[in-house]
């Protein structure tokens, strides 16, 4: 019998073979004049040939739109040139051996290209590799891909985690990208940490029941363990500083954050979508290309808060809603504050047919749906604030679209305060772009 194609180099997911550049792209519609900058996005794509053992191992690429003056300017698509694009095999003892295909940010005049387990690869805003970034020396571990920008120090906070001691330290660097900052967490264990957050006052990290299992020989080298507690930490972000951890009952784990801060009782509000062992080991098949991952791309996590009461040392967590979503993201503006709304790829399921867009209000309970339509998969939604707004939703939302059936792709602009509106603009894209995993807007004074 025929082996099936990995899911994760498949449909939505396929690779391209080439990089091209293209100008003067066609748009429908009219882009608001504000859009003045680059929309980066980061996913894999293996080279022509090769398969990689799970969906993580694929070689980076990141995908790049620059809008100015009410034009799409260009197109462009470039793997980033590591050494893991030579063919050198990642040993886990090699730093600068990175996929580099999780995510690209821009942070003290540099573009980052990120994989949780490397560090960081350096690219211009033309998308061209400049070489491994190890902040002068001052890095000598792994950098998450999912750092936090304070929106008013400037500050990145980020954090490296391991399988072995030190399982978790947090850093910081400053506005100018020069790291101030350094410190082991105690009482962290050997779970996989793909994200974590930051209040005003805090650092936020998560220890899930996903560890370290050496017996696991899927390539990832985690399992979930139901003697595993999950456990969230409470850190002082300024340090030297000691980490109070909440053991929650629930036994849940948590892929990407949406955000935290701190309430009117002093309690620390984490959000962000919940997987239960049902839920993450269907798409833990899916990553690896295991059977029983399903027929189509979906994670099975569902909107959640958990509320921590230092004064207490209680947590306590309740379900937002029951949509199957993930890739949350909020306005920017908003990291470490309280937010009302936030954004986030809404799954097949729970009464919805193909791929949406969703907005959720968690004051009121209330969603808003953009519906994609059928064979057409949005990737996450990058929220851009509007010039002149003054609430919290005043802005646009981006994401490039991979549709199967057209095979093609275009980058929407969505009205982020109405998502039951026809799109605000619509750029094509020269090609279809496969279907990736975090990216940024990065406007053009930065």
């Amino acid at each position: 019998m025929k082996e099936l194609a990995k899911p994760y180099i498949s449909d939505h997911f396929a690779p391209v073979t080439d990089e091209i550049t293209a100008h003067e792209l066609t748009v429908r519609g009219s882009l608001p004049p504000e859009l003045n900058g680059r929309y980066f996005r980061n996913g894999h794509n293996p080279k022509p040939g090769v398969t990689p053992s799970h969906w993580f191992r694929g070689e980076g690429m990141l995908h790049g739109v620059r809008l100015a003056g009410g034009r799409a300017e260009w197109y462009r698509n470039r793997w980033v040139r590591t050494p893991y694009l030579d063919g050198v095999p990642f040993t886990g003892t090699e730093l600068d051996v990175s996929a580099a295909a999780t995510n690209i940010i821009f942070h003290g005049g540099r573009y980052l290209a990120l994989q949780e387990a490397n560090l960081p690869w350096e690219v211009t805003g033309e998308l061209e590799t400049v070489g491994v970034h190890d902040f002068g020396g001052k890095l000598t571990s792994a950098m998450t891909a999912h750092p936090k920008e304070d929106p008013v120090t400037g500050e990145l906070h980020f954090f490296s985690y391991s399988p072995f001691p030190p399982y978790l330290t947090h850093l910081v660097a400053d506005a100018t990208g020069e790291i101030v900052r350094s410190q082991v967490v105690d009482g962290a264990g050997p779970s996989l940490m793909h994200d974590f957050a930051i209040t005003r006052e805090h650092a936020v990290f998560i220890n899930s029941p996903v560890v370290f299992d050496h017996a696991e020989h899927s390539g990832i080298p985690y399992r979930w363990h139901d003697d595993v507690p999950f456990r969230i930490a409470v850190m002082p972000r300024t340090g030297p500083a000691k980490a109070a951890w909440f053991e929650i009952d629930d036994q849940a784990a948590i892929l990407h954050v949406t955000n935290s801060y701190v309430d009117q009782h002093g309690r620390v509000v984490l959000e962000g979508p919940r997987f239960d062992r049902a839920a993450w080991e269907t798409s833990w098949k899916w990553w690896v290309g295991a059977p029983g991952y399903g027929s189509s791309f979906d994670a099975g996590s569902t909107l959640h808060r958990w509320i921590l009461d230092p004064a207490t040392g209680k947590a306590t967590d309740e379900a937002l809603d029951d949509l199957t979503t993930e890739f949350p993201t909020i306005n920017d503006a908003h990291t470490a504050s309280a937010n009302r709304y936030s954004y986030a790829i809404a799954f097949p399921g729970a009464g919805l047919s193909g791929y949406h867009t969703a907005k959720f209000d968690t004051t009121t309970g209330e969603r808003q749906l953009f519906s994609h339509g059928e064979g057409r998969l949005p990737g996450e939604a990058v929220f851009v604030p509007a010039a002149g707004g003054t609430r919290e939703d005043d802005g646009y939302l981006l994401t490039i679209v991979s549709d199967l059936r057209a095979d093609a792709s275009q980058l929407l602009v969505l009205d982020a305060a109405d998502l039951t509106g026809a799109p605000v603009a619509t750029v094509e894209l020269p090609r279809r772009v496969p279907a990736g995993i975090h990216g940024h807007w990065i406007e053009d004074h930065k």
